[in-house]
């Protein structure tokens, strides 16, 4: 799975959802009144038609309709999108597009309509497969509905993929290990499996600073995540990232271009991006309310509300800490091109003696098994 060629992503942000769910911090949003669609649209196409003018030129090897919950929109709402981008940039004639849906029976009504528009990929936000699991994570659908509509999926797509998030309440390593053996049944090629992560801000956060909410435990958790690793190993789904697990060349491409420190452009309210313009790297970042986003949209062209050129340390250590979560590892020579300083061999040194890293016969230096579980210690300790 080594990259080739660079490759050029497109990232649209749609940021509505049906109700909000209490472990989620992403950028989404209710709304009881209908969305006007017609005028989001306008709005995608011309913040694509701004982006594309700053960079130029580019063939977009794959596009990701993320939210908030896409599957919200109508169908001709998405093909109206790609068509924007196909307008603007070269579109590769392998393109993955790859659509977030909820697994519920009205999305996916929707699905045939999706493909039709140019999808040919959707990623489920299943997350559990039991239903009192479901309704403890605020989710609106049933395991039944769910892996319906995974079926669904199956017949409409010919790639697929689903999300399911582990160490939740009560949650046994037994019992995942039964969770995850269906769910590796119906998934085809590619699962997303998450801890259960306690982000400030959320319900989640408050019941469990009030000890309403018990998670597992260290312990627990470690042989939960060993679990993951062992069972999707055995069913010929290894982790080719550190949540991400596919069949070889199932990979989601789109991720891997965030992974891999290549270029995407950064669509919709709260959408982040990283062009290279005029020889540097921007971190961009629009404006996150929809209603505001629209506004800006309207009066400027953009809803840009940061644009920050990163320094040759700064992208060394986005490709080091991206990087790093890959199975395939990072080129220590690209470190070095980037960031004007190779990694400092005694740390690599020690870090080999602790079994956290290999090193390979061509240089490449990756995270073991071992090191995974405390990636981010690995990461601090190569950056400094």
């Amino acid at each position: 799975m080594a990259a080739d060629k660079p490759a050029f992503g497109v990232y649209v942000h749609w940021p509505f959802c049906l109700s909000k769910c209490p472990y989620c911090d992403f950028n989404s949003h209710v709304r009881h009144a209908a969305v006007d669609e017609d005028r989001f649209v306008r709005a995608f196409a011309r913040e694509i038609a701004t982006t594309a003018s700053r960079a130029p030129g580019r063939e977009v090897s794959s596009i990701f309709l993320g939210g908030g919950t896409p599957s919200l929109m109508q169908p001709q709402t998405v093909g109206a999108i790609l068509d924007a981008i196909g307008k603007h940039w070269r579109v590769a004639g392998d393109v993955e597009v790859t659509l977030e849906a909820n697994p519920t029976s009205v999305e996916a009504t929707r699905f045939r309509g999706y493909r039709a528009a140019g999808v040919n990929r959707v990623s489920l936000g299943v997350q559990a497969l039991d239903d009192l699991s479901l309704k403890s994570l605020g989710r609106l659908h049933s395991a039944r509905e769910a892996l319906d509509a995974v079926a669904i999926a199956r017949s409409a797509f010919d790639r697929y993929s689903f999300d399911l998030i582990y160490a939740r309440p009560n949650q046994t390593p037994t019992m995942w290990a039964d969770e995850l053996k269906l769910a590796i049944s119906e998934a085809a090629e590619h699962l997303s499996l998450y801890q259960l992560t306690i982000e400030e801000g959320t319900p989640f956060f408050g019941l469990h600073a009030a000890g309403k909410l018990q998670t597992p435990d260290e312990a627990t958790a470690r042989a939960l995540y060993d679990v993951t690793q062992e069972v999707c190993a055995g069913h010929g789904l290894p982790a080719y990232e550190i949540s991400n697990h596919a069949r070889a060349g199932a990979e989601c491409r789109h991720n891997l271009v965030y992974w891999r420190g290549d270029e995407y452009a950064g669509i919709g309210p709260g959408a982040h991006g990283r062009l290279d313009i005029s020889g540097a790297r921007h971190a961009t970042a629009t404006e996150k309310r929809p209603e505001s986003w629209l506004m800006r949209v309207e009066a400027n062209g953009h809803g840009v509300v940061t644009d920050e050129r990163l320094n040759s340390e700064e992208r060394a250590d986005e490709y080091l800490l991206m990087g790093l979560r890959l199975a395939e590892g990072i080129d220590p020579r690209r470190y070095q091109a980037l960031s004007g300083r190779s990694l400092d061999p005694g740390r690599i040194a020690v870090l080999r003696e602790e079994g956290a890293i290999t090193v390979d016969a061509d240089g490449r230096l990756r995270v073991t098994k071992d090191g995974f579980p405390v990636l981010d210690a690995v990461v601090a300790d190569l950056a400094a």
